[in-house]
């Protein structure tokens, strides 16, 4: 029986898995764009540290794509604005 952790995939292949979802998405057409920033280094070394011996871009790409997800959270949050009416209080 599967427990929490094998849901998640292993941090060396979660770059990876998460550039399979943004193609899978029809994110990662033939024109490309050009993204340049810097980061702090030790930044830098603990995601490649994460996501394992990969290409230069991946991690961009990665991140890029955890910011294309919706977010749950807000989504909960407009979903059930106002849900309370106005006469709930917070105090017991």
């Amino acid at each position: 029986m599967p427990n929490g952790h094998d849901l998640v995939p292993p941090p060396s292949s979660l770059g990876a898995a998460l550039i399979d979802e943004a193609r899978e998405a029809g994110l990662l057409g033939d024109k490309t764009g050009h993204a340049r920033f810097r980061a702090p280094r030790a930044l830098i070394e603990a995601a490649k540290r994460e996501t394992g011996p990969r290409p230069a871009t991946e991690p961009g790409l990665a991140a890029l794509t955890l910011l294309t997800r919706p977010d749950p959270v807000t989504a909960a949050m407009k979903r059930t604005r106002g849900a309370l009416g106005p006469s709930h209080t917070l105090e017991h």
